[in-house]
């Protein structure tokens, strides 16, 4: 069984627990960026400040400031008094939109909301919460840090004062088990383009990956319905409360008993001859396959097949067992044993 806190030096599946074990060696780079990432605390809040914001001149902001060097030396040789207020007057809105760019970003707090577990090779979805408690922010670029591994998806958004906004952002693990949620870059050249502001975050809570189901999905092993003959033995004529059972999804309101809903409380449905209960075991055993993966594909395939037949399933591995269920939280936590496994 696996858990985030014991995976941290494993691989592949247990990059959770290494801040930058998502991060490829690529030489110097790739040592660079271990040990930037491996200095940030790993959090769900983040709350940007001046520790945690970098400002350098974008591209445009170095062409510019040669341009206002030209523009100083001219004046000079020339002598031009208007040379020289012009090239002072842009200097200090330069100076001015550095300090606004870095304030676009000042006491912004994000929060990353609880990731829902995915199976791998599928997009884990980030919803990410940008608090702004002060004046109106513009231009906020949410990314990921490493591009390459993760790609060049972003979301832009504005946040007004005092409000909040959602940023979603995906990323697919590649393989069952525990996975790091990437490290993502809030970034801002607002208001002129000349300064790129940004901060690098590490979320701290960790996505499963549950195993991918088998394709084409293999049928369902043999199952036994409950017969429903002796229930049918002891049903008086025009009874409506003998041979009832809870109720399930899927049943139809005729089949809810109300009056015994209206003693008891209890939402409870009549049994009929077509609706005998279905029960099925997943066995480790059974589900043959070449490998432990294999067999963990073919056990998730019939989980969910299991239960859009509205099948009670219970499974069994080597070291744990799930009781007979169904619904969406029984097939969570049978997929979530899967994963862990």
């Amino acid at each position: 069984m696996t858990h985030p806190a014991a995976t941290a030096n494993a691989t592949p599946a247990g990059q959770a627990g290494n801040p930058a074990a998502d991060v490829p060696d690529w030489g110097f780079k790739g040592r660079l960026r271990r040990w930037l990432l491996a200095r940030l605390p790993a959090t769900d809040n983040w709350q940007l400040g001046q520790r945690n914001i970098y400002i350098l001149p974008t591209k445009a902001g170095v062409i510019f400031a040669g341009t206002l060097v030209v523009m100083l030396l001219a004046s000079i040789n020339y002598q031009l008094n208007l040379g020289y207020a012009l090239t002072f007057l842009l200097t200090g809105a330069a100076l001015v939109s550095m300090h606004l760019t870095h304030g676009n970003l000042r006491r912004l707090t994000l929060h990353l909301r609880p990731v829902a577990a995915c199976f791998a090779g599928q997009p884990a979805q980030l919803d990410v919460v940008i608090s702004n408690p002060g004046h109106d922010r513009f231009g906020l670029l949410l990314l990921f840090e490493d591009r390459t591994a993760f790609g060049k998806a972003s979301a832009w958004c504005d946040v007004s004062a005092g409000a909040q906004s959602k940023l979603m952002l995906s990323f697919v693990p590649p393989h069952r088990g525990w996975h790091a949620v990437p490290a993502l870059v809030l970034a801002t050249v607002f208001p002129l383009g000349l300064f790129r502001a940004w901060t690098v975050w590490r979320p701290a809570t960790p996505v499963l990956a549950w195993p991918r189901p088998e394709e084409p999905a293999p049928a369902l092993p043999a199952s036994a319905a409950q017969p429903d003959d002796e229930r049918d033995a002891h049903r008086g004529p025009g009874s409506e409360i003998d041979g009832v059972r809870p109720w399930r999804r899927g049943d139809t309101m005729r089949q809810v008993v109300w009056k015994k809903v209206a003693r008891s409380g209890e939402l409870v449905s009549r049994e009929t001859a077509g609706s005998a209960t279905r029960e099925l075991w997943l066995d480790w055993t059974d589900a043959g396959g070449a490998d432990v993966e294999q067999r963990l594909s073919r056990l998730s395939a019939w989980i969910v097949r299991a239960d859009r037949e509205g099948i009670d399933t219970g499974l069994r591995l080597p070291a744990q067992t799930l009781a007979l269920g169904q619904g969406d939280a029984h097939r969570r936590a049978a997929l979530d044993a899967l994963a862990k496994f």
